[in-house]
């Protein structure tokens, strides 16, 4: 199955040009060169399964537009990765309600770990996603941090590595 799954990775909203306003021209262009390369990553890589780590940002995006693509695409299939127990714990009552709407519309749930948030739990999350795929798609800014050390590792497993840059 590894063959045939695609992850996803990204910064959350603090990191990104136009924050948390996904009405913003460039995050609406993002979202369109996004779903390009889902939809590359489809048709040129024969990638059936998408994986999605549901950090608000980039990761749950992908997740909606993997699921708007079911509409062209109804093989695909879409797994959250969840890294601990009440991952939404402290987030905003839109932000929990947006990740559940995507968690009741997935076709699996995989939790990473059974126990709430503990340090390190998020990278366990990442290298799940790598280790179970052989594309990945990320929203990355070239700087240090959670996406950079995904991405590095992505290279060293071998993966496809497609970067979309949030400053173009």
């Amino acid at each position: 199955m590894k063959e045939n799954t695609a992850c996803f990775t990204g910064h959350r909203p603090q990191k990104l040009p136009w924050g948390f306003n996904e009405n913003n021209v460039s995050c609406i262009a993002m979202k369109e060169i996004a779903k390009i390369e889902i939809q590359n990553a489809i048709i040129n890589y024969g990638i059936t399964h998408f994986i999605s780590g549901m950090a608000i940002g980039f990761d749950m995006i992908a997740a909606e537009l993997v699921l708007e693509l079911k509409n062209d695409y109804p093989f695909i299939t879409l797994e959250c990765a969840i890294p601990c127990k009440e991952q939404d714990k402290l987030w905003r009552k839109q932000q929990k309600e947006r990740y559940k709407y995507i968690l009741s519309k997935a076709d699996k749930i995989t939790y990473v770990s059974d126990r709430t948030y503990f340090d390190g739990c998020m990278q366990k999350r990442n290298n799940y996603m790598i280790d179970n795929s052989s594309v990945l798609i990320a929203l990355f800014n070239g700087k240090a941090g959670g996406t950079k050390q995904t991405v590095d590792y992505a290279k060293e497993k071998g993966l496809k590595v497609e970067i979309i840059n949030p400053n173009s």
